[in-house]
């Protein structure tokens, strides 16, 4: 097989045209693209018996991650990703008010952040795609024009790397990520219980009942969230109330997580240069979204989200790495995903 991009109509959104781009490798891996959100729809690698199957939670058109976007099902996220407490943070003296969209707090840059927007895509080459997107000055409450640039590269070796980059006008906090569900069975199994996980973490952020950081750095050491050698998800997963954690990230040569599925043999491993790891086991997938009256299409821990960031509420933790972005400085992030067997 060669290395190449196809591209196929996936629909429209406020006016623009919505396309599907697929990468496909040497060895038949493919990820594919839309313009709405940066979103990934599918990742396809095989199993042990090389049988092919999407790894991600996803959706055949476009109306479903239009409908089901309070769950953020595969997309790019920001302008800030994760939680900022109260909707608002104060920086160089001035308070800045954010779009509340979950209880009173700012989650994944707001009402309309950066995965239910229309993205540019251009091809760079056979393996990449380069997207772009200008956050405008104001945008869900946040100072400062911010253009952001995100690269999807697929490699020979099967894994799928993320390059963003990001520059601003005005000081501003940024953290992206992105937010695919995985389950590496591709729906041998109805949840990622049996997946068996490692975090290459020793602390995590305490965190309110809001899941907003208290401050506090706490050890994993003989809690649930104890992921620092191989466990099944499912193993814990009570005692812990569902998984969204932010992880701290130990220095590992990048090395983030590693997630393995004994039905399928399918072996993923996270790389990364951000701080932390948030992992999510999807506690809420089974949830309607009442307000537009939409059932979820998935199950309860249907599928399990590692979104490399920043740490959440930075913005208003002084002791906390730092988020603030300013002119004449770059933002830079690379994570990835590489795909094998065991």
């Amino acid at each position: 097989m060669k290395k190449s991009i196809t591209k196929k109509h996936f629909g429209n959104f406020e006016n623009k045209d919505v396309t599907a781009f697929t990468i496909s490798n040497e060895t038949g891996m493919q990820v594919t693209v839309i313009n709405y959100g940066a979103t990934i729809t599918r990742i396809i690698t095989p199993d042990k018996e090389e049988v092919d199957g999407n790894v991600i939670l996803g959706f055949d058109t476009l109306d479903g991650y239009i409908q089901n976007g309070h769950q953020f099902h595969g997309c790019a996220v920001g302008r800030y990703a994760n939680r900022i407490a109260n909707a608002a943070f104060i920086l160089d003296g001035t308070t800045y008010p954010l779009k509340s969209n979950h209880q009173n707090f700012c989650l994944h840059g707001g009402i309309k952040g950066f995965d239910k927007v229309w993205w540019n895509i251009e091809e760079l080459d056979d393996s990449s795609l380069k997207l772009t997107y200008l956050s405008k000055d104001g945008e869900e409450g946040f100072p400062g024009n911010v253009n952001i640039e995100l690269i999807y590269k697929l490699s020979s070796d099967n894994e799928l790397i993320m390059d963003y980059t990001a520059n601003t006008d005005k000081p501003t906090p940024v953290n992206l990520t992105n937010h695919c569900y995985f389950n590496l069975s591709a729906g041998k199994e109805p949840t990622i219980l049996n997946h068996e996980l490692s975090i290459f973490a020793n602390q995590y952020t305490e965190a309110d009942e809001n899941l907003v950081p208290t401050g506090q750095l706490l050890f994993l050491e003989n809690t649930p969230m104890d992921f620092r050698h191989a466990k099944t998800v499912g193993k814990d997963i009570k005692l812990a109330g569902g998984y969204d954690h932010n992880m701290i990230l130990n220095s590992n040569n990048g090395k983030a997580a590693e997630l393995f599925d004994p039905v399928s043999g399918r072996f993923m491993e996270m790389f990364t240069t951000e701080p932390a790891v948030q992992l999510y086991s999807g506690n809420a997938l089974h949830f309607d979204n009442e307000s537009n009256n939409i059932r979820s299409s998935f199950i309860q821990y249907a599928g399990l989200c590692l979104e490399a960031q920043h740490y959440p509420n930075s913005p208003n933790e002084p002791s906390f790495p730092n988020t603030i972005l300013r002119p004449g400085k770059a933002y830079r992030q690379t994570t990835s995903y590489k795909f094998s067997n065991r």
